[in-house]
């Protein structure tokens, strides 16, 4: 079972993201997929076990991405699990903070279903191997 923890604010972005993984099909996939509606919230939610992938937005309310960001990557548990971050922060200063920061990929909205997938495959593909959860 691949885990994934989708952290944004935005119901319909939520609900696009759940859809697109729920789309895909990776060999030996099978996706459980867990919602948080802030950085706040997905702080409730990491401790509850490993993570394959955390999909996160920027610009959340209380707790941003960032530094949802910054608190997996110092977590003993979390720190190699890959992050993508999803932002309306286009500029190239902005994607190189958010790298640079330790995020695995960095996708700007509005981004294609396409660009999604490939971005999760790319990312799972290189954890799934050795997932034992």
């Amino acid at each position: 079972m691949t885990r994934v923890l989708i952290a944004e604010d935005s119901h319909s972005v939520r609900s696009f993201v759940r859809t697109v993984l729920e789309s895909l099909s990776v060999p030996g996939a099978q996706f459980e997929i867990f919602e948080a509606t802030s950085g706040f919230d997905a702080l409730r939610i990491l401790p509850r076990g490993r993570w394959d992938l955390v999909i996160s937005d920027i610009n959340m309310p209380d707790i941003n991405g960032l530094e949802l960001l910054a608190f997996v990557r110092r977590s003993d548990v979390h720190r190699s699990t890959p992050v993508i971050l999803i932002s309306t922060q286009s500029s190239e200063k902005d994607r190189q903070k958010g790298l640079t920061l330790g995020a695995n990929a960095y996708l700007v909205k509005p981004f294609t279903s396409e660009q999604l997938a490939a971005e999760v495959q790319r990312q799972i593909g290189s954890t799934s191997a050795g997932s034992n959860v």
